[in-house]
C-alpha cells in the first residue's frame, strides 16, 4: 500500500495518528524515452522556442539615428519598448494591459479547446524541462539506467556522470539568464562587457539570479513546480467542459486489462478482455509519473508522450491504435450507450472567448493605427498658485512636460486659449516666438521638461479660470492640448 492510500486511513488508535504523515514523500520521476508523432511535435515546439529566445536579441531595426537598433528591446533607462517597428511610452502602458488581456483569453480558449495543451506544449517549464531530461538521458541513460545509477554505489563512474550532467545542466541555465539580460541591453554589446568584466552589478546579479532559477526548476523541481506550485491546473478546472479535449484512456476499448499471454487465456476460455495489456509504457514515458489510465489528474500535462508510448505497444500487438487518445467526457457516455463520439470546437464558450479576443485585439490595432506622435502635460505650480505683480497682472507658474514620439526633430509651438487678450506665456530659456508665442525645439522621440509662466491683466478675472495649453507642430501643424487652470485673487 502506498503512502498516499495509508495517510488517509484512520489510526487504530488515537495515539498512532502522531506518527501519521499527511504529505507523500517526493518520489523521483524517471520519464523514459519515447518515439512517436506527439514527441516529435514537441521537440519541434522547443527548438523553435529556444531558437527565438537565444536569437531575438540579436535581430536588428533601423528606427534612425540615435535611436536603438535592437529589434526588440526593454529599454528601462530610456523608459521604452520596442518591438521591431513597434515603440511604446509609459504614458501607453495600457497596451501592455491588452497584451496581458490576450494572452490570458488565448490560454481560455486553448484550455475549452484542448485543455492544457499550454502546459504539455508551450509553458517555458515544460521546454526547460524537457532539454534538461534530454541532457540528462543523452549522460547516464535512458529510464533503467538511470535508476540503475542513482540506486548503485558510489563510484568513479557515477560521479563523472553526474559531474558531467551537472556542468552541462549549469552551462544551460547560464546561457538562459545571460540570455535574459540581452532583452533589456544591447545584445552584442552586454556579451562583450559581460565576458571582460565591465557589466554592471545588475547584470551578473540577474544572470546569476535566473541561473539558479532555471538550474533548480528544470533540473530538480521539474514535475513538482506543474503540481504544487503552478496555478493554472487549478485554474482551467473552471474553464473546462465536457466538450474539451483531453488526453484520456479509452476505459471502454483498454478494460478489463490483461497481459498479452493471461488475454490469450482469458479469450480462449470466453472472457471479455480489453486492449491495455498493463506494459506500463505509458507511466514510464511521463514527465510527472502520472498513470493516464486513472482518469483526470492535476498531475496531468496532457503532453501526448503517453499516447505515443501506447501506439507503439498497440502498433507491435497489431491492435487499433489510440487506445490513450485526446477525447472528450462527453464521449464517454456517447460510447457507452452505443452512439458515435461527436467533437465540437465551436460551441458558445469558444465563440465567448474568441468574440472577446477579436474586440480586445481590434480595440488595440485601431487606437495603435490612429495614436499621435505628440503630446503635452501640464502641472500647475501648488504653493505659491499665483502672484500678483506690481503692475498688477497676475502670473501663475506651471511645470509643463512635451512628448516628442516622432522619429525626427520638431519644432513645437506652446500657446494657451481660454484666457483675456493681452495673457502672454512665457517659457525659460526659449528665446525663439512665434506670434508671441515660445516655440521649443524637441529631438526625435524625446521628452522636454520646460518651467512656464502664464501672466494675465488683473481686471476683471475670476478666482479660477479652466485653460488650455495647445502646442502645434510647425512644420505639419499637428496639435494636441491639455487642460488646467488660471488661478487669480
Amino acid at each position: 500500500m502506498s503512502k498516499a492510500v495509508k495517510a488517509f486511513e484512520k489510526p487504530a488508535h488515537p495515539a498512532d495518528a502522531m506518527e501519521e504523515s499527511f504529505y507523500q514523500e517526493h518520489i523521483k520521476v524517471y520519464p523514459a524515452a519515447v518515439s512517436g508523432t506527439y514527441r516529435r511535435i514537441k521537440w519541434a515546439i522547443l527548438a523553435v522556442w529556444l531558437g527565438l529566445y537565444y536569437l531575438v536579441p540579436f535581430l536588428r531595426w533601423d528606427r534612425g539615428p540615435d535611436m536603438p537598433n535592437q529589434a526588440v528591446l526593454v529599454d528601462m533607462p530610456g523608459r521604452r519598448l520596442y518591438f521591431f517597428f513597434i515603440e511604446i511610452w509609459p504614458q501607453e502602458v495600457y497596451y501592455l494591459t491588452g497584451i496581458l488581456i490576450l494572452s490570458a483569453l488565448s490560454l481560455f480558449l486553448m484550455t475549452a479547446l484542448a485543455g492544457r495543451v499550454w502546459c504539455g506544449y508551450l509553458c517555458w517549464q515544460t521546454i526547460w524541462t524537457d532539454l534538461f531530461l534530454g541532457v540528462e538521458r543523452l549522460i547516464e541513460g535512458d529510464r533503467r539506467d538511470r535508476i540503475r545509477l542513482d540506486e548503485g554505489p558510489l563510484n568513479f563512474e557515477k560521479i563523472r556522470k553526474k559531474v558531467m550532467k551537472w556542468i552541462a545542466w549549469l552551462l544551460i541555465a547560464a546561457g538562459t539568464g545571460g540570455a535574459a539580460v540581452l532583452y533589456f541591453a544591447d545584445a552584442p554589446t552586454t556579451i562583450v562587457e559581460v565576458f571582460t568584466g565591465k557589466a554592471a552589478f545588475s547584470t551578473y546579479m540577474w544572470i546569476g539570479i535566473l541561473t539558479f532559477t532555471t538550474y533548480f526548476f528544470a533540473g530538480y523541481m521539474r514535475e513538482q513546480v506543474c503540481i504544487y506550485a503552478c496555478p493554472w491546473p487549478r485554474i482551467q478546472a473552471a474553464l473546462t467542459d465536457e466538450y474539451a479535449l483531453n488526453v484520456t484512456y479509452r476505459l471502454d476499448r483498454g478494460e478489463p486489462r490483461a497481459s498479452v499471454k493471461e488475454g490469450k487465456k482469458l479469450k480462449a476460455a470466453g472472457a471479455d478482455v480489453g486492449d491495455c495489456v498493463d506494459c506500463y509504457q505509458c507511466v514510464a514515458v511521463c514527465p510527472t509519473g502520472t498513470d493516464i489510465r486513472m482518469g483526470s489528474q492535476l498531475s496531468c500535462i496532457q503532453c501526448g508522450l503517453c499516447i505515443d508510448a501506447c501506439d507503439s505497444i498497440m502498433t507491435k500487438l497489431g491492435r487499433e491504435t489510440r487506445l490513450v487518445g485526446y477525447d472528450t467526457p462527453i464521449n464517454f457516455d456517447r460510447r457507452r450507450e452505443g452512439l458515435a463520439p461527436v467533437f465540437k470546437l465551436i460551441r458558445p464558450r469558444t465563440m465567448l472567448y474568441g468574440a472577446i479576443i477579436f474586440l480586445v485585439a481590434g480595440i488595440m490595432v485601431y487606437t495603435f493605427a490612429n495614436r499621435t506622435f505628440e503630446s503635452v502635460n501640464v502641472l500647475h505650480d501648488r504653493n505659491p498658485q499665483y502672484v500678483v505683480n506690481s503692475d498688477g497682472s497676475v502670473r501663475n507658474g506651471y511645470t509643463v512636460r512635451l512628448l516628442n514620439r516622432a522619429g525626427r526633430a520638431r519644432d513645437i509651438m506652446l500657446s494657451v486659449e481660454g484666457m483675456p487678450e493681452g495673457t502672454r506665456i512665457d517659457a525659460v530659456g526659449i528665446d525663439r516666438e512665434t506670434d508671441g508665442n515660445p516655440v521649443i525645439d524637441i529631438g526625435a522621440d524625446r521628452t522636454r521638461e520646460l518651467r512656464v509662466t502664464v501672466t494675465a491683466p488683473g481686471d476683471g478675472l475670476p478666482k479660477s479660470s479652466d485653460i488650455s495649453f495647445r502646442i502645434t507642430d510647425i512644420a505639419d501643424k499637428k496639435t494636441a492640448t491639455a487642460k488646467d487652470f488660471f488661478k487669480a485673487p
